[in-house]
């Protein structure tokens, strides 16, 4: 197991800022720095990371949330009708499938999903996926007028994420744009699906969390790292595409795979 240092949790807290919320799956570049640089599996502090980006989401979109869990209720308690009131249960009902899917695969696969081959075939894979439909698909829903039929299966779609190199983002937002979604639109329904399951994993594995300096350091770089990458990831997305993502996936994929067949 690896020995967490306040240098490795910069780095690594770093690497969770950028790769959890940009489409290049953050639990694959939290195995592979590691891989690389021998320092040992990361094992449960890559839970403390994410759970940095958790906070990032929950306060560059507090005011979203608070109307999302407010319409949310007066849609039960007063059966008032409203768009904030649908997507919190959109998002509720699309957390279900995929959180209980991803359980599972990570539970009795993660030894086998966790060989840096896989690891590296993931990336090269969703890169090209990511690329051609990004490409391909139509720019014609906003987030706000987002059905439950789309909400649901890209909540479906998440369950895969827990395959390292895939990616949550990655793997939501490329459903999205498979159905005609706006890829800003695509990003923000992305960031507001993960955080119940990140949330979920997060209490799960409390118990098993160490307090420390290089713990809180984690955490907080994650946060502030998060923060930046939502913002210029929602405002990047206005004019520009995916693609630099999936080309960036691509090339990472084959340096693992190199890096895999030296080490043989």
């Amino acid at each position: 197991m690896m020995e967490i240092t306040v240098f490795r949790a910069i780095i690594l807290g770093a690497v969770q800022g950028l790769t959890e919320l940009l489409p290049i799956s953050s639990s694959a570049h939290l195995f592979i720095i590691p891989w690389l640089f021998n320092w040992g599996e990361i094992g449960d502090f890559d839970v403390a990371l994410h759970f940095g980006t958790l906070l990032a989401i929950g306060i560059f979109f507090f005011k979203d949330w608070i109307k999302l869990i407010r319409g949310g209720y007066e849609q039960v308690a007063k059966k008032k009708k409203t768009f904030e009131g649908r997507m919190f249960w959109y998002i509720v009902f699309a957390t279900i499938p995929g959180g209980i899917i991803g359980y599972l695969l990570d539970h009795y696969c993660s030894d086998i999903l966790t060989k840096p081959e896989i690891i590296g075939c993931a990336l090269i894979f969703m890169g090209i996926i990511l690329y051609i439909i990004d490409k391909k698909a139509k720019s014609k829903v906003k987030y706000e007028d987002m059905n439950f039929k789309q909400t649901f299966i890209i909540g479906l779609s998440q369950s895969l994420a827990f395959i390292p190199g895939v990616s949550r983002s990655g793997i939501t937002m490329t459903t999205a744009r498979a159905m005609g979604i706006e890829r800003e639109s695509a990003a923000r329904y992305s960031f507001m699906l993960s955080a119940p399951i990140v949330l979920a994993a997060t209490i799960f594995k409390l118990k098993d969390f160490v307090f420390s300096v290089p713990f809180l350091v984690g955490i907080l770089v994650s946060f502030l790292v998060g923060i930046l990458v939502i913002k210029f990831l929602l405002k990047y997305l206005q004019t520009g595409n995916f693609k630099v993502f999936a080309v960036y996936r691509i090339i990472i994929g084959i340096i693992v795979l190199i890096v895999c067949i030296n080490r043989v």
